[in-house]
């Protein structure tokens, strides 16, 4: 069973597994942890070329997790994502008999711990409704059976805010699905350096992984449990009551958005070595949970600075460490 010093020393080396790999972005890495451990699914919405790929292989090598990629195309259908049932023909047997044909499934790549749906907005709408069932229940059903998919199951899908030519945008429905969304944004030059140096130096030795998925599953466990007070639960259904406020919002975060930020706040506190949710968890965690889930009434008005600002008018307490 995971008490609070494995998590805090648990979640240290999965974070410094995957920051050896994709360099510079160690807050990033901590989110990205934080929403797998959280039960959430992750969306990176960058520029090609900045780690995206890189963040989901390390993740799931961290953990010695399965990890499949899916190429977002316009011809993707469901089935190339669910799997399908697949006839098997007959064939004579050993005495001149006929076996009879028969439907046999064959598994797509949602059955996986860590699946990328690379640049899911290329992707058509019916498409991207495949993943609709896996993400909120952890089952597919695929003609009239219902499977279960492994656990840990975690999605990180990839978008390009840049080229939207040919690209079908994610409707709201499926943006709540996603617990966290993040930018990893261009490396600074001492990284670049860093990366540059890399190459020419001998392969590091990594260890094969650092955790494995039951040990996953029992930090989720873990933080599931941590407390919140009366008053920080309050607080943190007035933040997202906030966005609400028709005369800034056409569409504020729903009920699902109010427990998943509980959901990562949990998570986040235990790795940062706490014993409860305080606000200041919550108030670290709010643009990242809420803000892809608003439709602003200004079109040109950021959503992360909006819920920033609410966040910040939230109560202070005693500040935790970065």
């Amino acid at each position: 069973m995971t008490d609070k010093i494995e998590f805090d020393s648990r979640f240290r080396k999965l974070v410094d597994y995957v920051g050896e790999r994709l360099l510079g972005k160690r807050e990033q890495i901590v989110l990205a942890a934080t929403c797998l451990l959280a039960k959430g699914h992750l969306l990176l919405d960058d520029l090609p070329g900045l780690g995206k790929t890189t963040l989901a292989n390390a993740l799931a090598d961290a953990f010695g997790g399965t990890y499949r990629r899916v190429q977002g195309t316009p011809d993707l259908m469901p089935a190339d994502i669910t799997g399908s049932e697949v006839l098997r023909a007959g064939s004579n047997g050993a005495q001149g008999t006929d076996r009879t044909s028969e439907f046999q499934f064959r598994a797509g790549p949602v059955f996986t711990n860590v699946l990328l749906c690379d640049e899911v907005n290329r992707t058509p709408p019916r498409t991207q409704s495949a993943l609709l069932q896996a993400m909120e229940e952890r089952q597919v059903t695929v003609f009239d059976r219902t499977r279960s998919l492994p656990d840990p199951f975690f999605v990180i899908a990839t978008q390009n805010p840049v080229d939207m030519d040919g690209t079908y945008p994610l409707p709201e429905a499926q943006l709540d699905r996603f617990l966290v969304r993040l930018r990893l944004g261009y490396p600074d030059r001492a990284t670049q350096l860093e990366m540059l140096g890399a190459l020419d130096g001998p392969d590091a030795r990594r260890p094969a992984s650092v955790l494995d998925p039951v040990t996953v599953r029992e930090m989720a466990a873990y933080a599931a449990r941590i407390p919140a007070n009366r008053i920080v639960l309050n607080d943190l259904v007035g933040l997202v009551e906030a966005t609400r406020d028709p005369r800034k919002t056409l569409l504020g975060a729903s009920p699902r958005a109010c427990i998943a930020l509980l959901r990562a706040a949990r998570v986040y506190a235990a790795a940062h070595g706490a014993t409860a949710v305080t606000i200041d968890h919550v108030r670290r965690l709010a643009p990242h949970v809420l803000a892809h889930r608003l439709i602003m009434a200004d079109a040109g008005a950021d959503q992360h600075e909006f819920v920033a600002g609410l966040a910040r008018d939230l109560p202070t307490p005693k500040r935790i460490a970065a």
